[in-house]
């Protein structure tokens, strides 16, 4: 988490319609650099360590196969 830091001198006056258009700046970043953020931004709303990211329960999924009609 030491990655992402806030600088707190980045911030400038701005419109609510300047506010809402920050599509610009993530177009601008490669798409590992936008991965490597909502992995963050996941470890955060989720509450895990984005160090080591909880395993998927694989007990929930079945794997059927499909009858042929031959």
């Amino acid at each position: 988490m030491s990655n992402f830091k806030l600088d707190r001198t980045a911030f400038k006056p701005q419109t609510m319609a300047e506010a809402a258009n920050h599509s610009d700046y993530y177009k601008k970043m490669t798409w590992q650099e936008r991965l490597s953020i909502t992995s963050f931004l996941n470890s955060i709303a989720f509450k895990f360590d984005i160090n080591h990211p909880p395993r998927m329960n694989r007990n929930c999924f079945a794997v059927k196969s499909l009858r042929s009609n031959g």
